[in-house]
């Protein structure tokens, strides 16, 4: 059985951004399952689903709906035991729960300012207004004054990846010899940035950007459907 997935989308349908919607998309191949994805815009969001969530990622496998990527991912582990693991066990759990807290205070903080302007640009005329309008509700000032931030943080966010770094350098993958949904996580916050803007947010020898490369490998080659911005 196909699972749907309710992937966030601005003008173009075809480049889907959102960094939770990745962590979903690479789980489900992850998994082995087949996925279609339902294109879907900021203002859409209330609907999907009878209104079963205020954001999305949000899937549908059979009579099952889920929201949450983490809570997503839980499911797949826990509904398809037989196939890959997501997580190896309930340290993984607790490994990925750090990993996803410490990339959202780390990681999506500076991808927001480097972006949002790119972001922005993504959407089309209605959405384009929700968002600035959002945004600029939430950080308390003008999308432009935001990413004026961008090259004055750069150095920051690298040296802020040092600890990714240095695990790095003893294995390939976050996850160890293979990824697991640890490496989803950082691996849809980087993808993110790299769908939505051209801005150069690591130096191709850093061995993060190798790590990503080699996620944007996995499983056919999926991160690379969407090109870079």
């Amino acid at each position: 059985m196909t699972i749907l997935l309710y992937d966030l989308v601005g003008h173009d349908a075809n480049r889907p951004f959102s960094p939770h919607c990745w962590k979903v998309a690479m789980s489900l191949a992850h998994k082995g399952l087949d996925q279609a994805t339902v294109p879907t815009r900021f203002l859409e969001v209330p609907a999907v689903e009878g209104g079963v969530s205020k954001t999305i990622p949000v899937i549908r496998d059979g009579d099952r709906v889920v929201a949450d990527s983490f809570a997503i991912a839980l499911y797949l582990d826990e509904a398809y035991p037989d196939l890959p693991t997501l997580f190896g066990g309930e340290g993984g759990k607790a490994m990925a729960r750090f990993v996803e807290r410490w990339s959202q205070l780390t990681i999506h903080p500076y991808v927001t300012t480097a972006a949002i302007l790119d972001l922005y640009a993504m959407q089309d005329e209605e959405n384009a207004a929700y968002f600035r309008q959002s945004r600029e509700q939430r950080f308390g000032r003008r999308l432009e004054d935001v990413a004026s931030a961008r090259d004055a943080g750069l150095t920051a966010f690298r040296t802020a990846l040092e600890p990714l770094r240095s695990l790095l350098v003893q294995q390939p993958f976050i996850g160890g010899v293979s990824p697991l949904f640890a490496d989803y996580i950082v691996f849809g916050a980087l993808q993110w940035a790299r769908i939505a803007t051209p801005y150069t947010l690591l130096d191709d020898n850093d061995v993060v950007a190798q790590w990503f490369a080699r996620c944007l490998d996995l499983h056919g080659g999926l991160g690379r459907k969407v090109a870079a911005a």
